[in-house]
């Protein structure tokens, strides 16, 4: 099908672009034209109309409501209290797409692209020589239904329910989705659907959708939702005397936080006003910068606190303030266990050496010189007594 339709604009433009190498200048072709649609109530709706020709033909868009005596009515970007936005483009052919938002049953109707590059085609007086090409789209903007939800816990789980009243469309199956994701599908016709949650309350708040597949889709919305619940970034922070300290706290739960605070163990509530203090806060996240921070005065327990419409929490980040220095202790323990050791190995050193044994030339001579005269007077006893 997408094949298909590429394919026929090619033809056409290729066609117009004969004829426009022939000189056959004032020809006006659509190469896109809008496409019927089905809406619902509050939903919105997008057409697109792409034209070619030599001049570049100018794009208006007309509409027709369902009434008989109702007549075809141009439409102007802002139009219907600025629910009408109207986007054009003239290149080297024109493209153009209106879309409405917010429908109502009255924005049911016939919807005209009109395309025409005759140079008399706005003339109040004139007739123009070519008259404006039209190409149609029908949308049918339908009563949204009621869609009954609810949230039930039990047992450590968490049921969300849909139930359609009075459906008006077929339904051919549901989908269970959280943002982007899927969660839950089925081919299911009926006007009821579930879906059911493992955990508590609090570990699975969110938005989520039912969605019940027809034409158009019915889409409902189920919210979990709970007090805050506050998370620090860090429990705890580290910052250098005069430097400036931040701590920050989050809130990954639904709803977002209207109202955040910060307090101080023994202080009391910081505010923007007292000058060293600067709170930057913004749906679920909230931040406190201390300026020139300072061992005293700035190191303790801070409290970061979330309020919503269901309640509040808080969470505690502990900040401890260094001092410059701090970065040279180590290096100076390292100096002080050398010198220590070094000490240590001079007084032994110094009191090693009374001990010492004597130099040969001094001590070790004598008990020789002793030996030597004892064998001399026994060998002159020996020889008078001969």
């Amino acid at each position: 099908m997408a094949a298909g339709a590429a394919g026929t604009r090619a033809v056409l433009a290729l066609l117009v672009l004969c004829s426009m190498a022939a000189g056959a200048v004032g020809t006006t072709g659509f190469i896109k034209s809008p496409l019927s649609q089905k809406r619902l109530t509050q939903d919105s709706v997008e057409l697109y109309c792409e034209a070619i020709g030599n001049p570049i033909p100018e794009i208006q868009w007309w509409f027709e409501g369902n009434d008989p005596n109702e007549t075809y009515a141009q439409l102007w970007d802002g139009a219907r209290q600025d629910r009408v936005k109207i986007n054009a483009t003239y290149n080297l052919h024109s493209t153009s797409t209106i879309s409405i938002a917010n429908l109502t049953s009255d924005d049911s109707g016939m919807y005209e692209c009109r395309a025409s590059n005759d140079p008399d085609r706005n003339h109040l007086s004139k007739s123009p020589k070519v008259k404006w090409i039209r190409s149609q789209a029908n949308v049918f903007v339908i009563e949204r239904p009621e869609i009954a939800t609810q949230v039930s816990e039990s047992s450590g789980k968490l049921t969300l329910s849909c139930n359609v009243s009075t459906p008006q469309l077929a339904i051919t199956g549901h989908k269970w989705m959280h943002g982007e994701k899927v969660l839950l599908q089925d081919e299911g016709t009926s006007a009821f659907t579930s879906y059911t949650i493992n955990g508590k309350r609090e570990e699975h708040s969110g938005i989520y959708e039912c969605v019940y597949e027809a034409n158009p889709q019915i889409r409902g919305q189920v919210n979990i939702s709970v007090a805050p619940q506050v998370v620090a970034y860090k429990k705890s922070e580290h910052g250098n005397e005069g430097d400036t300290g931040v701590l920050v706290c989050k809130n990954p739960s639904f709803p977002a936080v209207t109202t955040w605070s910060w307090h101080k163990s023994g202080h009391g509530l910081l505010e923007n006003a007292s000058g060293r203090y600067i709170i930057k806060s913004s749906g679920n996240k909230t931040e406190l910068r201390i300026l020139k921070l300072d061992i005293e005065q700035d190191t303790g327990d801070y409290f970061c606190n979330g309020t919503n419409s269901f309640g509040t929490g808080d969470a505690t980040v502990n900040l401890r303030v260094r001092s410059r220095l701090a970065a040279l202790w180590p290096f100076l323990g390292i100096v002080a266990e050398v010198l220590v050791l070094v000490t240590i190995i001079f007084i032994y050193e110094k009191r090693r050496k009374p001990d010492e044994v004597p130099d040969d030339d001094d001590g070790g001579s004598a008990p020789l010189k002793s030996n030597a005269t004892n064998h001399k007077d026994k060998n002159v006893r020996q020889r008078n007594a001969n």
